[in-house]
């Protein structure tokens, strides 16, 4: 098993980011597998970055990586763009990938709305890149959000018409590696609309940064709704903000929605809130103070980051090479 993972380098990471990802990057270290997690910082730049915030958004989240329990010992943690083979592999797979794929693509269409013709090409294309950074390393499976399933699928189609096309079964076609509970987690001002660190209200998200008072604060100010919490998870389908509290509950307890409510089904958020600003500020608070305390310390981050790219370099060298041989070119 080879898994390959990772988080864009735009924007401060929040609870979502944990539940959805972090946390089961440093779970995945149990599994039996090679593990690669990038920063994706070429995937920022299909629009437009600062580039001094880039690369400190990409110091950031290598250590949110680390104070969430990725260990560099287990696992490979590296800048996309830190391996030159990342972009050289995508534009083999652009003359392997077709026009009408990409056109399906919803998330360009969502992203870049009416302006598409504004887009930036790499904006259109990065599902491509995608593909690459996946393939790179020969990745076996692959943990993905819903909003990704899309291009994983254009990842498989990639290497079947590769191994199609030149007679071979050299890459391996990815599977989905299911991520359990806690992936999508909604915002605290709007139980319908994802936790986004975009989002302009910074108490919509439990931000890794936030020291516990902050994080008690913003739970005991999270919308919610003037009934009881039912005793049977079905009564949470037509309350959102209600779903999202006992989901957040559940998924750091590392239990289930139903069990949640078994202990407060009945109760009032009066009730139920202050629980679960305790179970959020116990299991959140150690990771943001162990986040501040890498982030005084960049000389750290940056060391983990370069010999993680120097592993990932060491990895991907051959795959192009053996690439560019089966294409026939030069190198």
């Amino acid at each position: 098993m080879r898994i390959l993972s990772g988080i864009q380098a735009s924007g401060s990471l929040h609870l979502g980011n944990y539940l959805g990802a972090l946390k089961k990057f440093a779970d995945m270290q149990s599994l039996d597998a090679t593990r690669f997690y990038m920063i994706a910082d070429l995937h920022a730049i299909t629009v437009w970055q600062d580039p001094a915030l880039l690369l400190s958004q990409t110091r950031e989240i290598a250590a949110c990586y680390l104070a969430a329990g990725v260990d560099p010992a287990l696992s490979t943690i590296f800048p996309q763009s830190a391996v030159p083979q990342h972009s050289e592999l995508a534009w083999l797979f652009n003359c392997v990938a077709r026009l009408g794929w990409l056109d399906r693509m919803t998330q360009f269409k969502d992203k870049a709305g009416k302006d598409k013709e504004r887009a930036s090409i790499g904006l259109y294309t990065y599902p491509v890149l995608q593909a690459a950074d996946i393939l790179l390393y020969r990745a076996t499976h692959v943990p993905v959000g819903e909003d990704q399933r899309q291009h994983l699928e254009l990842t498989r189609d990639v290497v079947k018409k590769f191994n199609h096309d030149f007679k071979t079964d050299y890459f391996p076609v990815p599977e989905t590696l299911y991520q359990g509970p806690g992936a999508r987690i909604m915002s605290l001002r709007d139980g319908t609309a994802k936790m986004s660190k975009s989002d302009p209200s910074d108490n919509s998200r439990i931000n890794l940064t936030d020291d516990a008072d902050t994080i008690a604060g913003k739970i005991k100010k999270a919308k919610s709704d003037m009934d009881a919490l039912p005793s049977e998870e079905a009564g949470l389908a037509e309350r959102p903000e209600a779903k999202n509290l006992v989901g957040i509950y559940a998924a750091l307890s590392g239990i289930t929605n139903q069990a949640v409510l078994d202990d407060y089904g009945g109760k009032g958020f009066g009730a139920f809130k202050p629980a679960l600003a305790d179970v959020v500020v116990d299991k959140m608070a150690p990771i943001s103070e162990k986040l501040r305390a890498l982030l005084n310390d960049p000389a750290q981050i940056d060391a983990v980051l370069a010999r993680g790219a120097e592993t990932a370099r060491e990895a991907a060298a051959p795959v192009v090479k053996d690439v560019k041989k089966i294409f026939g070119l030069w190198g």
